[in-house]
């Protein structure tokens, strides 16, 4: 292998004159004063420059061969949006308490990852189950390629397993519902008409009914012409909450876009686009067996526990490298 040859190649396919670029732009942004009376908007695009910096320092010295290969794993995220931060929003299938301590899991396992990576990560709205788990959340998680490594979580997720709640040890089947949004990074890639926004406050609630907030802060936005509705209950400041609901529904109108897109392309081209519900993507079977399979990759395991506790670096990579085959 030519060690230069190669790395001029990664130089092109991982756009690094543009994001020395990028990075020059925002620190000019970040010597106006204005810069910095935006705390939530300063710290994220501090975070961005960190990671840019980061990878620009890591091309830099690459100089043998694993680094070479190292980088080279990078041009599995050729998408527009995988280097952004991602909303992962969470919603229990029919099946009562099953599907939402199921819910709550999965929330456990998206957090463990982010945990695993260095990601920063915080929960913005949590709907407790009626007996345990929960109905529906959203997390945040912030770091390098977040979203693109965690677009692979997409879909429905099935459980089999010995039911805790079943007096009679039955083994049950639950399904959960996983949204993944890219986290706008510009206020220009959607821009929201106020007058479209229906605004409403309300005292938040968590588990066995406690209030989470000593004040009416928590925030749910209805956006009229899609009928979309985000909430955000997790800051104490009304206007906090009111920031990050804003943040969320920028995310579900670009994926809407994205997925219009996509239906116009398929109908051209005579292909059918499954329902949301409809996308099995992976199975944890706890009983009689345990097995973790995903059905788009074909990758499985045995070791479910694992999975459950946030490793999902081979599901993520055999998802990246089908996707760019």
């Amino acid at each position: 292998m030519d060690i230069l040859e190669e790395k001029e190649k990664l130089r092109k396919l991982l756009k690094i004159d543009a994001k020395k670029q990028e990075i020059g732009q925002i620190q000019t942004e970040m010597a106006s004063p204005d810069f910095w009376q935006d705390s939530v908007k300063a710290s994220a695009k501090t975070k961005y420059l960190s990671d840019l910096q980061q990878e620009i320092t890591e091309f830099d010295q690459a100089q043998s061969a694993d680094d070479i290969a190292k980088l080279a794993n990078k041009t599995l995220y050729s998408g527009e949006y995988d280097q952004n931060n991602v909303l992962i929003s969470i919603h229990a299938g029919a099946g009562g308490t099953e599907a939402q301590d199921w819910a709550e899991m999965l929330l456990r396992m998206f957090r463990r990852f982010a945990q695993r990576k260095s990601y920063s990560e915080r929960v913005l709205e949590i709907s407790p189950g009626e007996e345990a788990g929960l109905k529906s959340a959203t997390l945040e998680i912030s770091g390098s390629y977040a979203f693109g490594n965690l677009k692979s979580e997409a879909g429905v997720h099935r459980l089999v397993r010995i039911s805790p709640f079943d007096a009679d040890h039955a083994r049950h089947t639950s399904f959960v519902l996983v949204e993944v949004l890219p986290e706008i990074k510009t206020d220009g890639e959607v821009i929201i008409d106020p007058k479209d926004l229906k605004i409403e406050v309300y005292r938040s609630r968590g588990h066995g009914g406690q209030g989470v907030n000593t004040t009416d802060s928590a925030v749910r936005i209805t956006h009229m012409p899609t009928k979309i509705v985000v909430t955000c209950q997790n800051e104490r400041s009304q206007l906090q909450n009111k920031a990050l609901a804003l943040k969320v529904l920028q995310s579900r109108l670009l994926s809407l876009k994205i997925q219009e897109q996509k239906a116009k392309e398929a109908q051209l081209r005579g292909e059918h686009l499954p329902a949301e519900w409809g996308r099995q993507i992976r199975s944890y079977v706890l009983h009689p067996y345990t097995m973790v399979k995903d059905h788009r990759t074909g990758l499985e395991t045995t070791n479910a526990s694992e999975v459950l506790d946030g490793n999902l670096d081979r599901f993520i990579k055999s998802y990246l490298k089908k996707n760019k085959e």
